[in-house]
């Protein structure tokens, strides 16, 4: 699989986390809104994303976003019980999910309880059927955290994942952030979506975005510089702490 070409980037700037969650919820329903072919394929972190899409999305989720003809599945997972605290399947089955218009979304669920490498097997099985015909997936909207390092989904710095372009979904059992059992979308599946959108908050990441998003694109090595898709919309949502070091021009949208 080739490597992604640099992508167009937007860059917007809230005054704070919970207009940025109103704006993120908004950008949801309108993508799902526009989706066609019968679905609206959303992948999904973990963190604080669980969250800000539990308190906003809900609400925002109308008709015409139709949640019903959604599917979702997770950018990556720890390999622990659903009831788990670190479990992001748990914890949007109990936050988000319950709170969708009934009948809900599909939801491709990870096997934490396999191995690493069959939980990563039959992941990647899952994706194939839901994405028929797709040697690598092609999702219509993935929403991204960030790491204080760098790191993304579960593909972390310095880390021979980063160098995957075969698979679309890996497994790690070395991971430098608790727990160490995890699987991870790869870059070949982030770079193929046909939008990616970056949330990030609170001053523990101006650093690492003003590296990121203000460094050379082509020598950054960080996990998130080199999410670039290839043919897709590339969005970076900030609030005003998380975007504190940047100089470079952004968006300012009114409040809402």
């Amino acid at each position: 699989m080739a490597a992604a070409a640099a992508s167009p980037r937007r860059v917007s700037v809230f005054q704070s986390p919970q207009e940025l969650g109103r704006a993120l919820a908004q950008l949801v329903t309108e993508q799902a809104a526009a989706a066609t072919g019968g679905r609206f394929s959303l992948g999904l972190s973990g963190g604080s994303l669980v969250d800000m899409l539990a308190r906003e999305l809900p609400s925002a989720a109308g008709p015409a976003a139709a949640p019903e003809r959604w599917l979702v599945a997770l950018c990556d997972e720890r390999l622990v019980p659903l009831e788990h605290p670190e479990s992001t399947t748990g914890a949007y089955q109990a936050r988000l999910l319950p709170r969708l218009p009934p009948p809900g979304p599909r939801v491709l669920i990870p096997a934490t309880g396999l191995a690493p490498a069959a939980a990563a097997a039959d992941y990647a099985e899952q994706l194939r059927q839901a994405f028929p015909g797709e040697d690598v997936p092609v999702f219509d909207l993935l929403l991204l955290g960030i790491g204080p390092d760098g790191h993304t989904a579960s593909l972390f710095p310095g880390h021979p994942l980063l160098q995957e372009d075969e698979r679309i979904v890996a497994a790690l059992t070395d991971s430098p952030k608790p727990p160490p059992q995890r699987i991870t979308l790869t870059l070949p599946v982030l770079n193929a979506a046909r939008a990616v959108v970056f949330v990030a908050t609170g001053d523990s990441k101006a650093a690492v975005l003003k590296r990121i998003l203000e460094g050379d694109a082509e020598e950054n090595p960080l996990p998130a510089a080199r999410v670039r898709p290839r043919s897709g919309r590339l969005r970076w949502l900030l609030d005003q702490a998380a975007a504190k070091e940047l100089t470079l021009p952004v968006e300012k949208p009114p409040p809402s």
